[in-house]
């Protein structure tokens, strides 16, 4: 016997389906959906539907994006000579939170993961390295790589995976500052984390 009607349970096997989503939540989800009015239901369905129908990747960057090419690889007024690798989309809009990066980006769609079975020709690498050419780059030579991948143990492998791509190219490649996060207590903080603070230290 069902807990629910069937449609119900449908529902919310479908949004346990999503990333983050467990038992409870996709509860929660399946009845605010109940509680929508029609109209409400209908302008979810629809933006749903319209992402799937006119998202694409940037054939540049690898960016999600309504136009190709995204409107960070369109833009005139972006430095041409840097690049910035992320894992994911929302790693970028991070970045351009700072309003300090005026460079292009390169989105790789996941990390090496060798547990996870996610090897290098499942990332979208492929287009990065024909970026560095001046004559696929606007005419404009690459003069910095940032791999800003997380600091995490998958990503520390795909930054350094992708910097031994980049060595024999010449090519400037940094990695991201990782250590103590602005405003923390030295006294909760992982050995880690301190580890990294250490071997990052710059003279003030």
């Amino acid at each position: 016997m069902l807990e629910y009607a069937e449609p119900v349970t449908k529902l919310i096997d479908e949004f346990k389906r999503l990333p983050g989503v467990g038992q409870k939540s996709a509860q929660r989800l399946a009845f605010h959906v109940l509680r929508m009015s029609e109209a409400e239901v209908e302008r979810l369905v629809a933006a749903l539907e319209e992402v799937k129908r006119k998202i694409v990747f940037c054939s540049i960057c690898n960016n999600l994006t309504d136009v190709d090419p995204c409107r960070f690889c369109a833009s005139t007024n972006r430095d041409r000579s840097i690049i910035c690798v992320v894992e994911e989309p929302y790693n970028l809009v991070a970045i351009e939170k700072t309003r300090s990066y005026h460079g292009l980006y390169h989105i790789l769609h996941g990390s090496l993961s060798p547990i996870r079975g996610i090897a290098p020709e499942d990332l979208r690498l492929a287009n990065l390295l024909p970026r560095l050419r001046p004559e696929n780059n606007d005419g404009v030579e690459v003069r910095e790589v940032i791999l800003a991948t997380n600091p995490n143990t998958e990503g520390e492998a795909t930054a350094s995976y992708i910097s031994r791509l980049l060595k024999p190219l010449g090519v400037r490649t940094t990695r991201i500052a990782m250590g103590m996060p602005v405003g923390s207590d030295l006294e909760y903080v992982d050995e880690v984390t301190m580890d990294k603070a250490l071997a990052n230290r710059h003279d003030i």
